[in-house]
């Protein structure tokens, strides 16, 4: 979405600020740093974080706030984790504000729709596969992999029309007829895009996907 400044009104920033700020203190709280500091993971981490910011500046959009772009929420969170994923999405849109794609005041209201909204999506789907489903690698791609990419892309639209919305910013109306329908659309780039990924690195880098339980499958 990449938000500007002045969008949404005062109450709404305000709001955001102080749930934002809980999420994140959460996160750098749990995260597994002591994991991370293991070579090569960091270099992994970080060289994962520049190419989804890189594909975060393929974008379109037709109007303020309502542009289009992969997200990459999923795979972070497939790949190292829920509390790592927050940040990681934090530095993100913290290169994509800082280049004058965003607004600093609607940090973090794009923080929470573009980074913990599809993250703790795609993190709510995968615990419940890895509970009610079997251990096996086909399972693991396409239901974390595919599915999970693409309910977390399509909560953050849902979401995101409904902020629009309720705030007042656009009437529904004109969401369900310029935003919403294209939107929607994303769900398969970001879908496939993920679920190759994962399929990829579950093969031949099982040690890079943390939520991967290599040695669990292969025993099935």
């Amino acid at each position: 979405m990449n938000l500007p400044d002045s969008l949404l009104p005062m109450p709404w920033t305000v709001t955001a600020h102080l749930l934002y700020g809980l999420v994140l203190a959460v996160a750098l709280w749990r995260a597994p740093w002591k994991r991370l500091g293991e070579a090569p993971l960091l270099h992994v981490y970080l060289g994962t974080t520049v190419a989804v910011l890189v594909l975060w500046q393929l974008q379109a959009g037709v109007l303020p706030g309502l542009n289009f772009h992969i997200l990459g929420a999923a795979l972070f969170t497939l790949m190292f984790g829920w509390p790592l994923a927050m940040v990681a999405s934090s530095l993100v849109l913290l290169a994509v504000t800082t280049a004058g794609a965003g607004g600093w005041q609607a940090y973090s209201i794009n923080a929470l729709l573009m980074g913990v909204l599809p993250a703790t999506v795609s993190w709510l789907v995968y615990r419940a596969v890895y509970r009610w489903l079997p251990r096996h690698l086909f399972v693991y791609i396409f239901a974390c992999g595919y599915f999970g990419a693409a309910l977390a892309m399509a909560a953050t639209g849902l979401v995101s029309a409904g902020v629009f919305a309720l705030s007042g910013v656009y009437p529904l109306e004109e969401l369900l007829q310029h935003y919403l329908p294209y939107y929607l659309l994303m769900v398969f780039p970001e879908a496939i895009l993920t679920g190759s990924f994962v399929a990829l690195l579950a093969v031949y880098r099982p040690e890079w996907i943390w939520t991967y339980d290599e040695a669990a499958t292969l025993r099935r």
